[in-house]
């Protein structure tokens, strides 16, 4: 049972220190505020499983990291550079593109579709998914490749096809 408390504690000792280093990996204050909080949460799930409470800031600032890493993926997925502005903003149905990427995931072999939901959406490094699978490693990042190729393929990116000369 989680020691509220102890938990509780922990936050108002260390939160500020936790909170410059969320600064530190977002560069946006409102996001580093999200960014522990998501953190904490985390932590707190895991509380009775951390043995080891001077290890407790290595934890927060691992899931931390982790969990950044994980949203800017997410981010990086929904931005598209470009050269040149349209002259009309780009209106994109969310849901519309959420749906594509589902369909486009489930017209994929069961192997690649399964590796890159592990890699992308679960954040499995490639020797987890190969033990996860019971692949090679080599086999992991084929598939992985081979699959995004795929969805490249699948995805229209708006404006994507356009040229600047």
């Amino acid at each position: 049972m989680v020691n509220h408390e102890e938990f509780r504690t922990y936050v108002q000792s260390r939160g500020a220190a936790l909170l410059r280093v969320a600064n530190q990996l977002t560069g946006n204050p409102c996001d580093a505020e999200d960014l522990l909080q998501t953190a904490l949460a985390r932590t707190y799930l895991a509380w009775d499983r951390i043995r080891d409470r001077s290890s407790l800031d290595g934890y927060v600032r691992r899931a931390m990291v982790n969990i950044n890493i994980s949203w800017w993926r997410r981010r990086k997925l929904e931005e598209y550079p470009s050269e040149e502005l349209p002259d009309v903003p780009v209106q994109q149905d969310a849901r519309h593109r959420y749906d594509e990427l589902e369909q486009a995931l489930d017209r994929l072999p069961a192997r690649q579709r399964t590796a890159i939901v592990l890699r992308y959406y679960e954040d499995m490094t490639e020797p987890e998914i190969a033990r996860t699978l019971g692949i090679s490693v080599g086999t992991v990042k084929s598939s992985v490749s081979r699959g995004m190729a795929k969805l490249r393929g699948d995805l229209v990116v708006p404006d994507a096809r356009k040229r600047v000369n």
